[in-house]
């Protein structure tokens, strides 16, 4: 089983950990919650829980 899981940012060159303070969304439909994050070189990393 997964003990830690991290967030980062997936853009290309950038491997940056993503936390509360780059957290700009959440939207939750019947497939999951997605929360979207935007990251200091511009790009946003969207995860979904179920």
């Amino acid at each position: 089983m997964i003990e830690a899981l991290r967030c980062t940012c997936e853009a290309t060159g950038c491997d940056r950990e993503l936390g509360e303070s780059q957290f700009m969304l959440t939207m939750e439909t019947s497939a999951g919650t997605r929360h979207a994050y935007e990251c200091e070189c511009g790009a946003v990393t969207v995860t979904v829980t179920r």
